[in-house]
């Protein structure tokens, strides 16, 4: 039996996404075309991403097997006491919870940024 695979898109992996990253597209073409793979954004790092290279937000909201996890009460009280909101909500949803008992991957262009995060790491860089 195999364990399903939960991937949280950091705001870098989504600009890198819309710039033709072969691994991000990897990851996008698994989770719309392959059983037990899942694809998050969350709309922290959305809007983040959008700044960055607008037309992102648009885009990976427009593909389908891409899940875009909203800033609920309880993520924002947590976001609040952050310094960045794109990075501290993508942390905050990539921790275990009941959909995702393991808790989940960041795929990012930036791995220092959660190196010391308690989160697995999936490093995207060209």
């Amino acid at each position: 039996m195999t364990r399903d695979v939960h991937v949280f898109l950091d705001e870098s992996a989504m600009v890198a996404a819309g710039r033709g990253n072969a691994l991000v597209s990897r990851l996008i073409h698994r989770a719309h075309a392959e059983s037990g793979w899942f694809l998050y954004a969350t709309v922290c790092a959305l809007v983040e991403a959008d700044r960055a290279r607008p037309g992102t937000a648009e885009h990976i909201a427009a593909l389908p097997g891409i899940t875009i996890v909203d800033l609920d009460l309880s993520a924002a009280l947590s976001v609040a006491r952050a310094t960045t909101w794109a990075d501290a909500h993508t942390l905050y949803a990539a921790q275990p919870s009941p959909d995702r008992p393991d808790g989940a991957v960041i795929a990012t262009t930036r791995p220092q940024t959660w190196k010391e995060q308690p989160v697995r790491v999936l490093d995207v860089s060209p």
